[in-house]
C-alpha cells in the first residue's frame, strides 16, 4: 500500500506542483465556505429573522451567482482561468472580512445582508466555471481523470471539515463571527496559492500539448490564447462568440444534460440551504446541524474518491442516472428516521453526489473542445445554480408555512423524475460511450480521453 502511494505521488496528479497548489488552496476554501454556511442560517435565525428574511438573503447571492456565471465562462476562456479564480478570493476575502464585522455587531437586517451577500455571491459566479476549466492546463490528458478525483475529494474533505468546525465554534461562543472570519482568511490561502501557480502550462497538460501543435510548447499561456488546437483536433477559434450556442444545437445530449441540471436543482437548492437548517435548527440544534453537514461531506469523500475507478465505464451517463436515483431516495428520508438515520442518508446522499458528478464532468472535459471548456461549464453551471435564487426564496416560504419535513420528498422526487427523464433520452444514453453520441459531432468529440458542491450539476 505505501509502495502505491508514493508511485501515485511520483507519476500521478500529485506529481505535479500546480495541481498540488490547486488542490490545497481549494480545501482551505472549502473548509471556510462550510464554516460560513454554518454561520449564515445560525446569525439570521438566532436573531429572530426568520426562514423569509433567510431566504431572502440566500436568493440575494444566488441572483448574482446566477448571472455572473455566463461572465466567469468568458473570462475563464479569454482571461484565463487562474486570474478569474485569484480575482474572485480576494475579493471575497474582503467581503466576509466585513460581514464577520456585522455579526459581531448583530446586526442582521436585509439592508446590510442583503448586498454583501449578492456580492459575494458574484464572486462566486465568476469563480465557477473557472474552477472546472482550469484542470486541463495542469494536467495531461492520462492524469486529467485522477485529478479530478482527488481535487474533488480535497473539497469534499473541506466540507466534511468546515461544519464541523464552523458548528462547534457557533455552539461554544453563541455568535457566527469565528467562522465568518475562518471563512475570510481560508479566501486568502487560496488565493496565495493560485497566485504561486505559474502561467506556463505544466509540462505534458492537455493545455501545453495543444499550445506545442500550433505555436510550440515555449510560446504557449498557461491559460490559452485562442489559438491552441482542440482537444478533438479541431482549430478552435475563440473569437466565434456563438461557439458553445453552435456546439449546444449540434448535441442532443449536451441540451438534456442542461434541462437535466436545471430540473434537479430547482428544489434541491432550497432543501439543502433552508429546509436542512430549519429542520436542524428545530430538533438537532448547531453541532447537530453541523453534524449533518460533516455526514453529506464524508460521503462526498467516498464517491468522488470512487469516481478514480470510473474512467472506463462503458456507459458513464446511465451509471450518473443510477447513482443519482439513489441520491433523490436518501435525501427523501431525511426528516423521517432521526438524527443518526439522517445522518446516515446524508452520508449515502453526499456519496452518490460526489460520484456522480465526477462521473458526468469528466466526460464533458473530455468531450468539449478546449477553446470553449470555459464557456460550456458557464453554461452547465448556470443551469445547475441558476435555479438556486428561486428555490431558496419559495423555499423560505413553504418552510414557514408547512414546515421543513415536507420538502425533503418533494425534492427527492423532483430529482428523481428529472434523471428518469434524461435517461429516456437516446443520446443522453450513449454520452461519452464508445460507440455512442458525444457533443453532436461523433466522428471528432466521441468519448476520446483527454477531461471536475454541494449543488447537483446534471
Amino acid at each position: 500500500m505505501t509502495g502505491r502511494v508514493a508511485a501515485a505521488w511520483r507519476s500521478g496528479p500529485l506529481a505535479v506542483r500546480s495541481f498540488r497548489l490547486l488542490a490545497g488552496g481549494q480545501l482551505a476554501s472549502t473548509i471556510g465556505d462550510y464554516c460560513y454556511a454554518v454561520a449564515l442560517p445560525w446569525l439570521v435565525l438566532s436573531s429572530h429573522g426568520g426562514v423569509i428574511l433567510l431566504g431572502t438573503v440566500l436568493a440575494c447571492y444566488g441572483v448574482t451567482r446566477t448571472v455572473l456565471i455566463p461572465v466567469g465562462g468568458v473570462l475563464a476562456d479569454k482571461v484565463g482561468p487562474r486570474t478569474v479564480m485569484l480575482l474572485a478570493d480576494a475579493v471575497r476575502c474582503v467581503l466576509v472580512a466585513v460581514l464577520a464585522l456585522l455579526a459581531a455587531r448583530h446586526d442582521t437586517s436585509l439592508a446590510a445582508l442583503g448586498p454583501i451577500a449578492a456580492l459575494i455571491g458574484a464572486g462566486e459566479g465568476l469563480f465557477l466555471p473557472a474552477s472546472y476549466a482550469i484542470m486541463p492546463s495542469l494536467l495531461d490528458g492520462e492524469r486529467l481523470g485522477a485529478g479530478n478525483a482527488i481535487s474533488t475529494a480535497a473539497v469534499q474533505a473541506g466540507s466534511l471539515l468546515g461544519p464541523a468546525l464552523g458548528g462547534a465554534l457557533v455552539a461554544t461562543t453563541g455568535s457566527s463571527t469565528g467562522a465568518f472570519a475562518i471563512d475570510a482568511a481560508s479566501f486568502a490561502v487560496s488565493a496565495l496559492t493560485l497566485g504561486l501557480i505559474p502561467r506556463q502550462p505544466a509540462s505534458g497538460s492537455a493545455a501545453a500539448s495543444d499550445a506545442s501543435e500550433t505555436v510550440g510548447v515555449g510560446e504557449a499561456e498557461g491559460e490559452g490564447d485562442g489559438t491552441a488546437r482542440d482537444r478533438d483536433g479541431v482549430a478552435g477559434d475563440r473569437g466565434k462568440g456563438d461557439g458553445v450556442l453552435a456546439l449546444l444545437r449540434r448535441s442532443r445530449a449536451l441540451q438534456v444534460i442542461l434541462v437535466v441540471a436545471v430540473a434537479a436543482n430547482l428544489t434541491s437548492g432550497g432543501m439543502g440551504d433552508v429546509a436542512l437548517p430549519a429542520l436542524a435548527h428545530a430538533r438537532f440544534g448547531a453541532a447537530g446541524y453541523g453534524a449533518l453537514l460533516a455526514c453529506l461531506a464524508a460521503g462526498g469523500v467516498i464517491g468522488t474518491l470512487g469516481a478514480t475507478r470510473t474512467g472506463k465505464l462503458r456507459a458513464p451517463a446511465i451509471f450518473a442516472v443510477a447513482v443519482f436515483l439513489v441520491f433523490a431516495v436518501a435525501i427523501g428520508l431525511v426528516p423521517y428516521i432521526g438524527e443518526a438515520g439522517a445522518a446516515a442518508v446524508l452520508l449515502v446522499a453526499g456519496a452518490c453526489n460526489g460520484l456522480g458528478n465526477v462521473t458526468l464532468l469528466t466526460v464533458l472535459q473530455k468531450t468539449v473542445p478546449s477553446s470553449l471548456l470555459g464557456r460550456m461549464m458557464g453554461a452547465v453551471m448556470l443551469c445547475a445554480f441558476g435555479s438556486f435564487p428561486l428555490s431558496v426564496a419559495v423555499s423560505g416560504v413553504l418552510v414557514r408555512h408547512l414546515g421543513p419535513t415536507p420538502f425533503f420528498p418533494i425534492a427527492g422526487g423532483v430529482v428523481a423524475l428529472a434523471m428518469l427523464w434524461g435517461v429516456s433520452q437516446r443520446e443522453f444514453r450513449m454520452f461519452g460511450t464508445t460507440s455512442g453520441a458525444g457533443t453532436g459531432n461523433e466522428a471528432e468529440t466521441s468519448a476520446q480521453p483527454a477531461e471536475p458542491s454541494r449543488e447537483t450539476v446534471a
